[in-house]
């Protein structure tokens, strides 16, 4: 069996991928058990610091690798956060904010826009390198579209799910089981995106 690493510390995200890519014969271990130092998300778009990523873990282990980099983007407000989602009430400062300072940011930039505008989507961008110079990164993508709430509703999920309407289900993501989230998120598009090309190597 192949021996794979995932570049996150998520235990959701190793069970998930491991669930997947194990009857493909890989066995999916996670990053922190080979290193514990952070790749430098110096890209521009979620591709590119998702590439970052796998490519350091490559660098680090000698193994294939997959990475995430993911985000949510409102219309109203020109894309952002977008690829600052995880730092945007901290942007000035630098690191990473917390889930709710961020979320109470994005609800106060929003504060004036009206119900009809408050379109955003979640993206999620993942990638996997065979080795750390590798020229041909498989990439798999995944968009979730929905709407900026007034006030967080539900208390599952993490980041911004408890403002993240989805108007066809009545739902905010936060309320929503971790079966449908993972079945339907922007996570759970890229992934099996993902499997499909690498079930083809």
């Amino acid at each position: 069996m192949k021996t794979l690493v995932l570049a996150t510390g998520n235990p959701g995200k190793l069970k998930e991928m491991g669930e997947i890519l194990q009857p493909l014969g890989w066995n999916v271990r996670p990053q922190k058990e080979f290193f514990s130092s952070e790749a430098d998300e110096t890209g521009l778009s979620f591709v590119e610091n998702a590439i970052l990523k796998a490519r350091y873990a490559c660098e680090q282990t000698g193994l294939p690798a997959i990475a995430d980099d993911s985000g949510i983007e409102v219309n109203a407000l020109h894309g952002r956060p977008g690829i600052y989602s995880a730092r945007y009430a901290a942007l000035d400062g630098g690191g990473n904010a917390s889930d709710e300072a961020n979320l109470q940011k994005l609800l106060q930039d929003m504060d004036d826009v009206p119900s009809c505008m408050r379109q955003a989507s979640y993206y999620c961008a993942m990638a996997f390198c065979r080795f750390a110079e590798d020229p041909t990164p498989l990439i798999g993508l995944g968009r979730w579209q929905g709407e900026i709430g007034y006030e967080p509703k539900g208390d599952g999920g993490f980041g911004y799910d408890p403002i993240f309407n989805l108007p066809e289900l009545g739902k905010t993501a936060a309320e929503l089981s971790k079966e449908e989230k993972n079945h339907i998120s922007h996570r759970a598009q890229a992934l099996q995106a993902l499997v499909q090309q690498i079930k083809a190597l």
